[in-house]
């Protein structure tokens, strides 16, 4: 044991839309990954929830800045502000007289580059962090699902977040085919922006477009469980009168047809690299489903009827990443996927 009371250990899930941090199996923050600037100064004036009520609202004073982007760091300034003021709300909690030893995972995208892995890196050590392992999120996502990531055997995830689609084969504890594509929430939120610019002549923000995907988002037209259709207010394009619409499921599934039909076909494109092998055992086991994205209503039957191998939405499926990474820091003597 030793001076392990010294050594904090946080598996962060840094995410495009949401930031996870688990401590000890345990859920310690779910912000968004948000942060507000007071223009001024440079200071961080607000973070996650705080922040994102001021997105869309700020005025010339201040600035609201999502660090990532495309599920990368776009922002490194604002990211290490994010990451380290963060990591200081889990720390606040706990009252000791040492600055303890951090060590962390955090879940990256398994299409980034070189510079790229390294801002993540660099950010968080930057924030404080002495031991600093790197996961891909697809891997992440298969242990947080709760597969055998380490088995003989060809398992596929397809893990939907904010900034990008993550898809992969895992077999033998490592990525055998992989695609990161960068279509996920964002582009689903700005697909229904478009719409009802186009179709109901609405503006409407990200934030109101992102409850609409959250109210009655869905990807096939007939549902067996409907949900009510969703009301909106906004300016007309033209004279700026207030319009009042109501939007139906339907509407949103006719609009994000054109980006899930991108997933298809990345999901099509990795299978048809697949080893014949693997490919056996992903029709027996079927595709797994995470990230937020997942939550599409419809979302499974689509791709099973698409695609003719089964489809399965994990549990808890905004979570999978952040589960995952929090399995990886128990084991980092013996997961030879990490990167440290």
């Amino acid at each position: 044991m030793g001076f392990n009371f010294l050594t904090q250990e946080l598996a962060i899930d840094l995410g495009t839309a949401n930031t996870v941090i688990f401590q000890n199996d345990q859920i310690v923050l779910d912000e968004p990954s948000i942060v507000a600037i007071d223009n001024s100064t440079g200071k961080a004036l607000a973070l996650g929830q705080k922040a994102k009520l001021m997105q869309e609202r700020e005025n010339p004073g201040i600035k609201t800045v999502r660090p990532l982007k495309d599920g990368v760091i776009a922002d490194f300034n604002a990211a290490e502000m994010m990451i380290r003021g963060f990591i200081k709300q889990v720390n606040s909690k706990r009252r000791s007289l040492f600055t303890p030893n951090l060590k962390i995972v955090v879940g990256i995208p398994s299409g980034s580059t070189e510079v790229e892995i390294r801002a993540v890196r660099d950010s968080t050590e930057h924030a404080g962090g002495r031991d600093v392992y790197l996961i891909y999120e697809p891997m992440a996502s298969a242990l947080g699902i709760g597969l055998d990531v380490e088995a003989p055997k060809g398992n596929m995830v397809v893990d939907i977040g904010g900034g990008t689609t993550e898809i992969a084969v895992i077999s033998l504890g490592g990525i055998v085919v992989q695609d990161s594509i960068k279509v996920a929430g964002d582009v689903f939120t700005n697909d229904i922006q478009m719409y009802l610019r186009q179709q109901h002549n609405i503006r409407v923000g990200q934030i109101t477009a992102e409850k609409i995907k959250i109210a009655i988002g869905a990807v096939i037209p007939n549902l067996e469980e409907e949900p009510e259709p969703y009301a909106i207010t906004g300016p007309n394009l033209m004279t700026a009168h207030p319009v009042h619409a109501t939007i139906t499921h339907q509407e949103i599934a006719h609009c994000l047809d054109k980006s899930v039909a991108r997933i298809e076909t990345g999901i099509i494109h990795v299978l048809e690299q697949t080893p014949p092998e693997l490919y056996a055992d992903i029709v027996e086991n079927g595709i797994h489903l995470a990230g937020g994205g997942s939550l599409l209503r419809g979302l499974a039957t689509r791709l099973t009827e698409k695609i003719n191998i089964p489809f399965h939405v994990a549990e808890d499926p905004l979570r999978a990443v952040a589960r995952g990474t929090c399995l990886a820091l128990k084991n980092t003597e013996n997961y030879t996927f990490l990167m440290r």
